[in-house]
């Protein structure tokens, strides 16, 4: 697993679990560079970030797909069969095919990326992933020149998804970027965390990681992706179009229609934690703002 500094996050920024720590201190010591990881947040104008235990990152999240409450993917997801995995990439690329998993994983350079995870929610949390650049996944199916956007597409089994049996969301989870925005270098396919295999619940065994969009663009459990002309529909645009906007950019100066977006809360703080201010882009507008130069973000939000 490959070590690359991708962003600003320093070794002294970041306090992690006791074992993380010491072998990840070690791999500092020797080569003069923090963990490898981004987020936006500089040492001088951000505080300590300390990372989310294992514990609280997947005994805490979204997947729909294994219920709606916060503990239900945890408690749903362990029926999910992962092995045999296979991605179907297709659209406007040169080698369209079903890509197995396994083969996959054997063209890709896996490193640690740590990275500020901010839900549309308004609670956020700070994720060590393991995972490829996306970029890297798109050029093994060649890129064609007149693809202008990306779809994913998150595995459809009811019998084994028992929230695909219900009707909150319209199945499968569909999501979607802009070409660029998949290209980025901050754009990862996640495959694991804390160093483990990626959990189930979590988005098993291979999710998308967006940093700088609120966490239900970061699409999971993905088997199909494909490259068009065209903006692709998204599950949650679909659902509430006045909610949820196809770019979902963190923004605090653009509120959810029912909630503000100016602060969030902490997963791991407890009850009476001080909220802090959510940062634009997530903290990540020095690496992704210029992808929106001249764009109106309340409009397209």
């Amino acid at each position: 697993m490959a070590l690359r500094w991708t962003g600003t996050l320093k070794d002294r920024d970041v306090t992690d679990e006791a074992a993380w720590l010491n072998r990840r201190a070690l791999l500092a010591g020797l080569s003069g560079l923090a963990v490898a990881g981004a987020t936006g947040a500089r040492a001088a104008d951000a505080p300590e970030l300390e990372l989310n235990t294992w514990e609280e990152i997947t005994g805490y999240n979204n997947f729909y797909e294994f219920g709606t409450g916060k503990q239900d993917p945890a408690r749903n997801a362990g029926q999910l069969t992962t092995s045999p995995w296979t991605v179907t990439i297709d659209g406007l690329v040169d080698r369209p095919g079903d890509y197995a998993f396994e083969d996959i994983l054997s063209k890709m350079t896996i490193e640690e990326r740590i990275y500020r995870f901010r839900c549309v929610e308004a609670w956020s949390m700070v994720v060590p992933w393991n995972g490829f650049e996306l970029a890297d996944l798109l050029d093994l199916a060649g890129i064609r020149s007149s693809a202008r956007y990306v779809a994913f597409e998150t595995l459809l089994r009811p019998e084994e998804m028992p929230g695909q049996n219900s009707r909150v969301l319209d199945w499968p989870y569909v999501e979607g970027l802009r070409l660029d925005e998949a290209l980025n270098p901050l754009t990862i396919m996640a495959t694991g965390l804390y160093g483990k295999d990626i959990p189930n619940q979590n988005g098993a065994p291979l999710r998308l990681v967006v940093p700088w969009k609120y966490g239900f663009k970061s699409i999971k459990s993905v088997v199909k992706i494909t490259l068009t002309d065209t903006q692709p529909p998204t599950t949650w645009n679909k659902a509430g179009p006045r909610e949820y906007g196809f770019y979902s950019n963190v923004n605090p100066e653009v509120d959810h229609p029912r909630w503000s977006q100016a602060t969030e809360q902490r997963v791991g703080g407890g009850l009476f934690a001080r909220r802090q201010e959510t940062l634009m882009f997530n903290g990540y507008a020095d690496e992704v703002a210029g992808l929106y130069a001249g764009m109106d973000l309340e409009k397209d939000f």
